[in-house]
């Protein structure tokens, strides 16, 4: 796995040994990030549930100002840390680790994100979780993108009684990338 492009472009980056994490193959990530392209420069970040931390890390490379991490895993932390420290990017990100919605809810009243990055492990609904707690937080508006990377059979029928609206589809051989955002 590596940083596709950026500042930290062509750096490998190190992921989780065993099959805790699934990290985001180059070319999946190479094309989420091109449709992300327009919402990166200067923005703020959240990568939830985020393993080695590659996409957010992406995101910074690409000039994001501020990306958060959230991972409960001490050995992805670890790997996260030392993968910050590597692409020489640790002064513009925050590490948390805990559970997601425990770190949600530490988070709370701060301003919103600009982009919201879950990937959270499959067929457990926790995107569904996450996503309804979302709908009344401060760290989500309806200017912030929310993507959810999830297998690809994964529902998302129930987004709209969330109050969200379906923005973009994008599916791969195994999962897919859902693009959202708060209705106005």
């Amino acid at each position: 796995m590596r940083v596709i492009a950026g500042t930290a472009r062509r750096l490998a980056l190190k992921t989780v040994p065993g099959m805790e994490t699934r990290p985001t193959t180059d070319r999946i990530k190479e094309t989420l990030f091109n449709i992300l392209q327009p919402y990166i420069p200067d923005s703020t970040f959240l990568d939830l549930f985020s393993g080695s931390g590659g996409i957010g890390i992406e995101a910074l490379s690409r000039g994001a100002e501020h990306a958060t991490f959230v991972e409960k895993n001490p050995k992805a932390c670890a790997c996260i840390r030392e993968n910050l420290a590597f692409t020489k990017l640790a002064e513009h990100g925050k590490l948390l680790n805990m559970d997601v919605l425990q770190a949600l809810r530490s988070m709370e009243g701060q301003a919103a994100f600009d982009c919201i990055f879950m990937d959270p492990p499959y067929n457990n609904e926790l995107e569904r979780q996450v996503l309804e707690y979302l709908q009344d937080s401060s760290l989500a508006d309806e200017d912030t993108l929310i993507i959810v990377e999830a297998d690809l059979h994964t529902d998302f029928s129930y987004v709209e009684e969330f109050g969200y609206e379906l923005s973009r589809s994008k599916e791969y051989k195994t999962n897919k990338h859902i693009f959202l955002h708060k209705r106005k």
